[in-house]
């Protein structure tokens, strides 16, 4: 019974998902022909509102826990934990700046979405050996020019029973790099709402995130890459365990 009344939420999700998106393609398409600096902030405003819309229809509440020391004006290699669908809306609502994200290129084929989704992410073939090379270029380029940016370190959605996969080093070392601090953000529940490997579980509710402090690459060198990347992925998942234990006993 439980996956029956999960897969008509999940076809409801959907359709509100879509409806949405062709409700604000228009703009889509009116904002998409100005020049970048003034198309990119408006087509992620739309971008903003079609999760928020999204949200409230399908009747998830995200409950965001915001760090005061996170500056709209600082750009930042925004980093999350990576485990559900949920986490784009999530992250997109969770943010004080506009951000550049990379995504897989394997999304660009949907029809309609993916034309809206190449408008708005880094691509990335992880197969390809010069797309990644592309890719990590564009990304500094979009922190040199002001903009923050977003990867998930774990690379892929972590389906495992872990609390982190390994995370890759991608966004460590351009956070050294470009000497740009990294902000963390913690999905706390968005995997145990909609799994991956059983999408018929999903159900509304409340999805909590947390903005953690803002971690800087100062004291850092290319030749700490893996002690950067492992110190943040600690402080992660040290979070994410306190986290687990207080939901348990409350």
């Amino acid at each position: 019974m439980r996956k029956i009344a999960g897969a008509i939420y999940l076809i409801y999700s959907l359709s509100v998902f879509f409806a949405v998106m062709f409700l604000l393609l228009p703009f889509f398409l009116l904002f998409s022909v100005l020049p970048s600096k003034i198309s990119y902030p408006l087509l992620f405003s739309c971008i903003r509102l079609w999760s928020w819309i999204t949200m409230t229809f399908i009747f998830i509440k995200i409950n965001i826990r915001k760090n005061p020391n996170w500056d709209k004006n600082t750009s930042y290699v925004y980093i999350g934990n990576h485990g559900s669908y949920l986490d784009a809306p999530a992250v997109i609502l969770s943010t004080p700046s506009i951000f550049k994200p990379l995504g897989k290129i394997e999304m660009a084929k949907f029809p309609v979405f993916g034309w809206i989704y190449k408008k708005m992410v880094i691509m990335v073939d992880r197969k390809n050996k010069e797309s990644r090379a592309a890719s990590v270029t564009a990304l500094k380029a979009e922190l040199n020019a002001g903009m923050s940016i977003l990867l998930f370190p774990e690379g892929t959605m972590n389906t495992s029973e872990l609390m982190l996969k390994d995370f890759y080093d991608g966004a460590f070392k351009i956070s050294i790099e470009t000497q740009t601090p990294i902000a963390p953000m913690l999905l706390l529940n968005a995997k145990e709402m909609m799994p991956r490997k059983n999408p018929f579980l999903f159900a509304p509710g409340t999805l909590h995130v947390i903005c953690a402090d803002i971690i800087s690459p100062v004291n850092y060198t290319m030749d700490d890459v893996d002690a950067y990347k492992q110190a943040v992925f600690k402080e992660m998942n040290n979070q994410l365990i306190q986290f687990k234990a207080y939901d348990k006993i409350h």
